[in-house]
């Protein structure tokens, strides 16, 4: 049977963490970073991964920081 989980994480993690992870997985967004990482460590049929609060890619990440 098969099931359907929701969930709401939130982390903490610094600039270059962030850049390093988006590298390693070559992902552009948080969003497609976050799908992957739960995709490769358990096997997902269907992934939807939405951000509620912060950047969604470096661009948004330098704004903030900036701004």
């Amino acid at each position: 049977m098969d099931v359907k989980i929701k969930l709401e994480v939130e982390y903490k993690v610094s600039g270059t963490g962030l850049e390093d992870a988006l590298a390693e997985y070559d992902e552009l967004t948080v969003e497609g970073l976050m799908k992957e990482i739960l995709d490769k460590s358990i096997a997902c049929d269907d992934i939807q991964v939405r951000i509620v609060d912060g950047p969604n890619n470096l661009e948004e990440y330098d704004e903030a920081a900036n701004g």
